[in-house]
């Protein structure tokens, strides 16, 4: 029997905010990029103090010392390629690291943009579903903002460790 374990819509959420990771998942990747700015920019005060708080930041030296020398462009494409879970060294590294130190990686990079990290262009115009989930979730109780949050930026990045398949997905009980 094959798991049918899908890590972007955990069970824990709601239906409305699953329906809110759906909206997000269903962007491109760079509006996914701007949403997740956006976020900052507009609910940081909030989500600020929740996640570095919960945060180990010496757990991601690669993405919070070593990104910030790279170029401009280094920075998107590795920014990309966390969204896309693509297999590369960047990836890798936030795959392997807990929700609370992804949601900081992504708080350190807001904060840091237009100075150690790359900006977004001057003339950038969110979209209207961009812009519709911003303020469908800036909506939402402080808890599910969170719980949406979490599930978004654990959904990205690449790791090779999967979920232990449970027992109704293997149909096998468990032995000492």
């Amino acid at each position: 029997m094959t798991s049918s374990y899908n890590k972007s819509t955990p069970q824990a959420l709601s239906a409305e905010t699953q329906k809110h990771v759906e909206a997000f998942n269903n962007l491109d990747t760079d509006a996914k990029l701007a949403w997740l700015y956006l976020v900052y920019e507009k609910m940081g005060d909030s989500i600020t103090p929740a996640a570095p708080m919960a945060a180990e930041p010496e757990l991601a030296p690669k993405l919070l010392g070593d990104y910030y020398k790279l170029s401009d462009e280094q920075q998107l494409a590795i920014m990309r390629e966390i969204v896309n879970c693509e297999d590369t060294e960047y990836s890798r590294a936030y795959g392997s690291i807990k929700e609370n130190n992804q949601l900081l990686v992504w708080y350190a990079w807001a904060e840091a943009m237009g100075d150690q990290v790359v900006d977004m262009p001057s003339d950038y115009q969110a979209s209207n579903d961009i812009n519709n989930l911003l303020s469908e979730v800036e909506k939402l109780e402080f808890e599910e903002q969170m719980s949406i949050l979490r599930t978004i930026a654990g959904a990205m990045g690449y790791s090779d460790v999967r979920p232990i398949e449970t027992q109704a997905e293997t149909g096998k009980t468990p032995s000492l």
